[in-house]
């Protein structure tokens, strides 16, 4: 697949509104979720949300342009409400339910006090085709009261109503162990024999590139100064990407998703491995607490995390499914199979080595971080035969990265950077000696080969036509 290119108050006389009515602000597009994606024409429209204390109750409702069904649980580890929509068109700020900046900040200091309200945050979006979910983060252990969609009166619109209640820890956790659990279990595919180099078709004599934007749809990611929003930014830059990549009529690219949609991680990894995708780029960006860290940073997998830095970044990244409320039994057992050990080795090398040359292109382009090559168990990442890196943009925390994230200028810059990265890494060559430190051959046909630890050569998979 090639890259494709009425708000109204709420009634209420004895509720005690907490936050303020949260409506669409145009002059800030890419805060919004529903102009990031197509969704279904006939789709109810969510134009305004709101929370509301009634007594030790807390309710969070959404105006809709018509009723909806709704399915609602609670999850454990983290706590959380899912509440489950049959798609929906969210014409809401993306980051409506979020903490503000200074919250953020004040809710991370160390001293800090453990939040007591029900409801701590709230996410919504796409959850896939014709789903939407709603995510409500809690600060203390809560009850359904009740969840559900009704219709007023003639001339108002619908509501979507959650309303929550106090409990106990021993009542959350055993609703919890009774919720439904959609696990995705992520398990390795163990080549079961060495495969030759790929002759492909006259309409695939290219290498395909897969361009992952990060997050999308219930899960936002990181937000920072300039009202700047991870999942609508690593998008944008991912589209022109892939528009200057096909342009060059040298590589195919595809994307993850195309608009703001939330894809699992597995499901990430698995259209790589299934596509037979050359190479794989995830794009975040970055937040923290501290404003003045900036700069890019390229990431590849490893079984031990380079520095304390790269760890937290991979747990935060890990988080993703999480966010969106899908459980997930990740696979302990170790894989002993000496065929995949030596494909995951090869494909490590090969990630190291577009690591390095992505590095490189991009410092001529625009700013790198002090450490710019970093490596830890990014579950994005571990395709055992597919080489892949993750470049986080830059951190939306820093005015000056979140300024340039935002700007055509800088995306301009920098798309062309990691395009001419691309295009050389799977141009036919004599081996760079950091290539050759590594044990990376380019023979005379395009294909790579790597090395093994007694110098035998081999090649599993051809990556380069």
């Amino acid at each position: 697949m090639l890259f494709p290119a009425l708000g109204l108050a709420l009634a209420g006389v004895c509720a005690l509104v907490l936050t303020a009515e949260a409506r669409p602000r145009g002059t800030q597009g890419t805060r919004f979720a529903a102009l990031s994606g197509p969704v279904q024409a006939d789709a109810p429209v969510a134009v305004a949300v709101k929370r509301q204390q009634v007594g030790d109750n807390t309710r969070l409702i959404f105006d809709l342009s018509r009723e909806v069904g709704v399915s609602a649980f609670v999850l454990a580890g983290p706590d959380r409400v899912i509440v489950d929509l049959p798609e929906v068109n969210f014409q809401l700020d993306a980051m409506a339910g979020q903490p503000t900046a200074p919250e953020r900040a004040k809710g991370k200091a160390k001293d800090a006090p453990k939040s007591t309200e029900l409801i701590s945050s709230f996410r919504f979006g796409h959850l896939g085709p014709g789903k939407s979910r709603v995510v409500i983060d809690l600060g203390a252990p809560a009850k359904i009261v009740k969840a559900f969609s009704e219709k007023m009166t003639d001339g108002d619109p619908a509501h979507l109503i959650i309303e929550l209640a106090p409990t106990d820890a021993a009542q959350f956790a055993a609703a919890a162990a009774q919720a439904p659990r959609p696990t995705r279990v992520v398990t390795p595919d163990v080549p079961k024999k060495p495969e030759p180099p790929r002759i492909k078709a006259a309409q695939s004599d290219k290498p395909l590139v897969i361009l992952d934007p990060g997050h999308g749809g219930v899960d936002t990611g990181a937000a920072g100064a300039f009202d700047s929003v991870e999942k609508h930014i690593v998008l944008d830059f991912a589209k022109e990407l892939a528009t200057k990549l096909e342009a060059s009529g040298k590589v195919r690219v595809q994307l993850t998703r195309t608009s703001d949609v939330f894809v699992s991680l597995g499901g990430r990894v698995k259209l790589a491995r299934d596509s037979g995708a050359g190479l794989f780029v995830s794009l975040h960006a970055d937040s923290l607490r501290e404003g003045g860290v900036a700069g890019a940073t390229v990431y590849t997998v490893s079984d031990r995390a380079s520095d304390r830095e790269a760890a937290r970044v991979a747990e935060q990244e890990n988080q993703a499914d999480a966010n969106a409320g899908i459980e997930v039994a990740e696979d302990q057992s170790d894989v002993t199979d000496i065929l995949f050990d030596l494909t995951r080795r090869e494909t490590r090398a090969y990630s190291h080595v577009y690591a390095r040359t992505l590095v490189n292109y991009w410092k001529v382009a625009g700013k790198l971080n002090k450490n710019p090559q970093r490596s830890a168990g990014f579950v994005v990442l571990k395709a055992p035969d597919v080489p892949s890196i993750l470049l986080e943009l830059g951190y939306l925390s820093s005015k000056q990265d979140a300024e340039s994230l935002m700007s055509r200028e800088w995306r301009d810059k920098t798309t062309n950077a990691v395009a001419q990265s691309i295009e050389s890494f799977f141009a036919p060559r004599t081996p760079t000696k950091a290539e050759a430190a590594v044990g990376v051959d380019h023979n005379s046909t395009g294909t790579i080969a790597v090395r093994s630890e007694n110098g035998a050569s081999s090649s599993l998979r051809s990556i380069i036509p």
